[in-house]
Formats: C-alpha cells, structure tokens, sequence
C-alpha cells in the first residue's frame, strides 16, 4: 500500500535533502530523521520496512506544502504524529532502528 500522497517526484527529492546525512553512509540512499531513526529513499511513500519514510507536515496543516513546512520522517514516527506532537518512537542504534519505550 502506498502512502505517498500525491508528491511531485521534484518535492520527494527536496524534502529527502532535508534528512540528516551520515558520514559512513551513502546520502542519496539512506538519511536520518529528526527523531534519530534511519530512512532509507527508495522507500518513500510505504510502509514495508522500518526504513520507510513519509512528508511530514511540520505545522500539521496538510494544506501548508512550503518546503520549509515539510520534513522527512520514518513512517512510525509520522504516524505518530496523528496522536499530536512528534514523540520521536523511532530512533536508531547503530546501524538499525529501534523502537523505543514512551511512558
């Protein structure tokens, strides 16, 4: 299934660029989000790994497509998002994500 929404292939791209790079990996594959967790791009727009990412909606608004309101997150920690703000249950050890315990 697929939860891409309806992103231009450009807009995937710039939003990928705001991922997190890493030193010891290969930044036109695999970036890190905000929360630490590790996205991997030909995954965009699935949820069939824990590398899976989505755009997130930075303010919440899904009407808000400025470049500066979208962010790109591990599909778990965007779905998390639904409940409010951004509990990050998604991080990363190393190479692999984790998910971590929220009280």
């Amino acid at each position: 299934m697929s939860f891409s929404g309806n992103w231009a292939p450009q807009r995937i791209q710039q939003v990928w660029e705001k991922g997190t790079k890493d030193q010891n990996t290969e930044p036109s594959r695999w970036r890190k989000d905000e929360c630490g967790a590790w996205i991997y791009r030909p995954d965009h727009g699935t949820r069939d790994s824990d590398y899976s990412w989505e755009i997130d909606h930075i303010d919440g608004n899904p009407e808000n497509n400025d470049l500066s309101n979208l962010r790109p997150l591990q599909w778990e920690n965007n779905l998390s998002r639904q409940k409010g703000p951004l509990t990050c249950p998604v991080t990363s050890d190393g190479v692999q994500n984790v998910k971590r315990k929220l009280s």
